[in-house]
């Protein structure tokens, strides 16, 4: 299960299971491009690995916040719990910048 925390494009937040994140995966290729991930800082404890990203993308298409062309912005943190080496849940917690 992924859970996303109430955000900008998601202001409800959402929980999908592994093959609805991994449909939307593919369907993000429709809406964005040069996507970018830069790790800020990672914390281990347990059973629990937390990331901490930037992320960027170019903008295929008009979108409610975004024109075509431009850039969005996002400031991340993923939350995974971890068991016998699989992960087992991820939380994420999204910040655009507008």
């Amino acid at each position: 299960m992924l859970t996303e925390a109430p955000h900008l494009l998601a202001p409800e937040g959402s929980t999908r299971t592994l093959a609805a994140v991994l449909a939307g995966a593919d369907q993000s290729r429709d809406v964005v491009e040069d996507q970018q991930f830069t790790v800020r800082r990672t914390t281990c404890e347990g059973g629990r690995v937390v990331v901490e990203a930037d992320w960027s993308a170019t903008v295929l298409m008009d979108l409610r916040y975004w024109d075509r062309g431009e850039t969005i912005r996002a400031r991340t943190s993923s939350v995974f719990e971890v068991s016998n080496g699989v992960i087992v849940s991820q939380d994420s917690y999204d910040c655009y910048f507008r």
